[in-house]
């Protein structure tokens, strides 16, 4: 097994609704570290670098809205294959196909405000660990 780091951010509804303790409890429970965190406020400059692959689609406006409507809480979370491990601890993007006992399946009730993310690749989590963590 390979220890790695991985850039995971709670979404603004998370923060709106109470849920960071829950899903911090939940990545500890994976086994995984927070090693920094920070909260920040996103703006359109940084959102449209993170989101590059989907900043031509109909939908990027709306994602930018919900991105700006509060505050994001970015960890930097390390631990045995990590990057797997928190995809498989979220769940699917799309909350409806979202299991029971994944944080999405369990709390989003909508895709866009599916209150977290994590990097998807290894080579991408130091991307964004260098993005928001400088």
């Amino acid at each position: 097994m390979a220890l790695e780091r991985t850039c995971v951010i709670l979404k603004p509804d998370c923060l709106k609704r109470g849920l960071v303790g829950e899903v911090i409890s939940r990545i500890e429970k994976k086994g995984c570290k927070i090693t920094e965190a920070k909260t920040l406020r996103l703006n359109e400059d940084i959102l449209r670098e993170h989101y590059a692959h989907v900043a031509h689609l109909p939908v990027f406006p709306s994602l930018l809205s919900y991105m700006t409507s509060g505050p994001v809480l970015a960890m930097i979370v390390e631990g045995e294959n990590a990057v797997k491990g928190i995809r498989i601890l979220m769940g699917a993007t799309k909350f409806e196909d979202g299991a029971a006992g994944t944080i999405r399946g369990d709390y989003a009730f909508s895709t866009t405000e599916n209150l977290i993310h994590g990097s998807d690749s290894p080579e991408n989590a130091e991307i964004e660990i260098k993005r928001f963590f400088g």
